[in-house]
Order: C-alpha cells, then sequence, then structure tokens
C-alpha cells in the first residue's frame, strides 16, 4: 500500500471569521470534521495538520491527527499560499526521512466529506499514473 498522507492546513489568523477553524459547528470544532473524514477513509494512512498555533495542535492530537511540526509566521499570513505550506511539510518529511508518496489536501472548510469519496479520488489519482493532481 502506498503512502499517503492527508495534510490539513489551519492557521489561526483567519481575519473574516477569526479562529474559524476552531468554531463549533453542530458539537464540533470545525477542524474535527476534517480531521474525522480522514482517520475514517481506509486510504489514508497518517492525517497531519499543519497550523501555527499550539492551542490548534494540541486540540489536533486530542481528535487524533498527527502535529509533528508548527508552522512558522511567515508561511501562516493572509497571502500564504498552499504551495507554501505544502512545500513547508514536504522539506519537513524530507528531514525526517519520512516523505510520503501522496498528499491528499485537506481544507477543514469544506467539513462534510464522505471517507469513501476521499478512497475514491485516492484510487482515481493512483490508477491515472500520468495525472499529477487531481481536485
Amino acid at each position: 500500500m502506498p503512502s499517503i498522507v492527508a495534510l490539513i492546513p489551519a492557521r489561526s489568523g483567519s481575519k473574516g471569521v477569526p479562529h474559524k477553524n476552531i468554531k463549533p459547528l453542530g458539537d464540533h470544532p470545525l477542524i474535527e470534521w476534517s480531521i474525522a473524514a480522514c482517520k475514517a477513509a481506509a486510504s489514508i494512512n497518517r492525517t497531519i495538520v499543519s497550523t501555527d498555533s499550539e492551542e490548534y495542535a494540541q486540540l489536533s492530537r486530542k481528535m487524533g491527527a498527527e502535529v509533528p511540526f508548527l508552522r512558522p509566521a511567515e508561511i501562516a499570513g493572509d497571502r500564504s499560499t498552499d504551495y507554501d505550506f505544502i512545500k513547508h511539510a514536504l522539506d519537513w518529511f524530507a528531514q525526517n526521512g519520512d516523505e510520503p508518496e501522496y498528499i491528499v489536501h485537506i481544507r477543514p472548510t469544506t467539513p462534510f466529506r464522505d471517507p469513501a469519496l476521499i478512497d475514491q479520488a485516492v484510487a482515481a489519482f493512483i490508477n491515472h499514473p500520468q495525472a499529477t493532481a487531481l481536485r
């Protein structure tokens, strides 16, 4: 089975809705919905949250995600891109000899995901080796 890591970005500095990633939605913080979907997806080996907040990190760990590093402030601002946090995570994996074969980018602001759909998307991507990304 290939090494597949779900990478969830959750910076703490949202200006539109402050701390949106940990605001309650139903009876759970917003980020918990994405962590739970990743944990339930059969194809995901690890669920990692990329955050700049120790509070978010502790909450994510409590929900079963890994937070092996904190994202530096310079790539956690309003103008930071997906590329920035993904490259930071890939650099961390490379430095720790733990590079995954695939990364699944899961945004916490899309909370209602069927884990089976994650598995279908991963399978579709793996079964099309000419593909470089799947949205």
